[in-house]
């Protein structure tokens, strides 16, 4: 099964708790998974180091499996129906 979703491409988040979130993918791994700009953010806790003597916490997001993600042109298309 060939893939069709691509770096850079809109997408649209279709199963989850996500559903309905609009993003540009930044990355697709090589195990089914896709990472969305601005979807499925998860806390990531830094320790303390040299750079960042006080440790912190940032947002980032989490890969979502490829078939949870739609193209956005083929979800505009399909919702005029």
């Amino acid at each position: 099964m060939s893939k069709r979703i691509k770096r850079e491409q809109e997408v649209v988040v279709i199963a989850g708790s996500n559903k309905g979130k609009r993003g540009k993918v930044l990355e697709v791994n090589p195990g089914n998974t896709v990472l969305v700009e601005g979807v499925n953010m998860i806390t990531k806790y830094e320790r303390k180091s040299q750079e960042n003597p006080e440790g912190s916490s940032i947002k980032r997001e989490a890969p979502i499996h490829y078939s949870n993600v739609m193209l956005a042109e083929k979800f505009d298309a399909k919702s005029k129906k």
